[in-house]
């Protein structure tokens, strides 16, 4: 099966490199670096650790790890690869040159060969569930271990891959750990043909997530700039439609709170003109970071047009919602915010973080609500009560302390097999 799966991928390269070019007409790095799309890597090492995060969660999600494996193993080389710009600008802002960073190459066995020869993996470690036939083969073949860390798999997702059980089992016949984020994602993934001896339940290694040490530094600058004074909700990592949810939420909740500030922050760049358009039409006031325009009294929308400071942007909030949640994306992830302390409201759609945002609802550290309305409606209600504000980010913060301890799991496994 793996024979078809490579015929037919090759006969999609080519678009697969259209698309590249299309979408580099709004973020000009897809245009760039396309030799690393085909495994010809910008160095060439004898050995390395080598760590695969698809795009910006997978990375944040990765940071700890990458850490934690650099001060444990100072003298061999670390290699992270992502599949995204967005993931690769991540991994330059967290680390710089500390370590070496390439995109994973497109799953054809010459550019996954290439790509294996040219680092030499002591181990691979895969974050979450990136499952790609030739890789995994490529891997096999070469005798380097494999790990999947931090693994998740939804129902929807378990079904694909069962869909195609022959190719699935072939994958994970490479992997010689899976350390799943839950008892859920690991029944997944031993039905799907995991053995059971090889899978580990370690948690969730986004619970034991950094804050950098300047950030509250950088928050009482960006806060007073803001209005020390004025209440702010933040709309994050916002996908088509949400933007209109959000921007309809704002007008009303300025009827009960008129001096309140939205931060309005897009998941991706390539939307941020059109983004920006939308919400000049909608007849606001819109301050933009990436142009350093001032944010007035009279502001109505301060926009997050910038990467990698999301972080920052919760830090002056009073009312974190987290999107994705209204679109049918299955919800960001909220730690984040909650673990600088802030009350969480989300949408409907939360299958990407089910468990996660179980908990949160279970300790009343989140509100989930259904639609603009109630959105509108719970952020007012936050914002006219201190009390409920606080105890909600309170009790955000309290699971995340709770539940941290993945990290030395998921590290002591991948240990094993350096």
């Amino acid at each position: 099966m793996r024979y078809l799966y490579t015929v037919l991928f090759y006969l999609v390269l080519p678009f697969l490199f259209l698309r590249l070019l299309l979408r580099s007409r709004r973020a000009p790095e897809y245009r760039r670096r396309w030799a690393e799309r085909l495994g010809i890597t910008p160095f060439q090492l004898e050995k390395c650790i080598w760590v695969h995060a698809v795009s910006v969660g997978e990375t944040l999600a990765a940071v700890p790890l990458i850490k934690a494996l650099k001060a444990n193993y100072p003298q061999i080389p670390i290699v992270v690869t992502n599949m995204t710009p967005t993931g690769a600008a991540r991994v330059k802002a967290a680390f710089g040159d500390a370590v070496l960073q390439t995109y994973i190459p497109y799953d054809a066995p010459d550019a996954m060969a290439r790509f294996l020869s040219r680092v030499n993996p002591l181990v691979g470690v895969v974050m979450e569930t990136e499952l790609w036939p030739n890789l995994f083969a490529g891997c096999k073949k070469r005798k380097i271990p494999m790990v999947i860390t931090n693994a998740r798999l939804s129902p929807k997702s378990a079904k694909g891959y069962e869909a195609i059980g022959t190719l699935t089992r072939e994958m994970l016949t490479a992997v010689h750990i899976l350390a799943s984020q839950g008892i859920a994602d690991a029944e997944r993934f031993v039905a799907l043909g995991m053995p059971k001896e090889k899978v580990f339940v370690t948690g969730n290694l986004k619970f034991d997530l950094e804050l950098p040490s300047d950030l509250a530094a950088k928050s009482s600058v960006l806060k007073t700039q803001l209005g020390s004074d004025r209440l702010i909700w933040v709309a994050a990592s916002t996908h088509p439609t949400e933007e209109e949810i959000v921007l309809s939420a704002h007008k009303k909740i300025r009827e009960k709170h008129p001096r309140a500030l939205l931060i309005l922050v897009p998941r991706h760049p390539d939307r941020f003109d059109s983004v920006r358009e939308l919400v000049q039409q909608q007849g606001f006031k819109i301050a933009s970071r990436s142009r350093n325009e001032i944010c007035t009294p009279e502001t109505d929308v301060y926009f997050g047009d910038t990467m990698g400071e999301l972080l920052l942007m919760y830090s002056v909030c009073d009312v974190a919602f987290v999107a994705g949640s209204f679109a049918k994306i299955g919800g960001h992830n909220m730690l984040e915010a909650a673990a600088l302390d802030k009350p969480i409201v989300m949408g409907p759609q939360l299958y990407n973080f089910a468990e996660i945002s179980e908990k949160l609802l279970s300790a009343q550290g989140m509100v989930k609500v259904q639609n603009g309305d109630e959105l509108a409606e719970t952020v007012s209600r936050l914002f006219a009560d201190e009390n409920y504000r606080k105890q909600t980010g309170d009790h955000a913060l309290s699971v995340v302390e709770a539940n941290r301890g993945a990290l030395k799991k998921q590290l002591e496994l991948i240990q094993s097999l350096i």
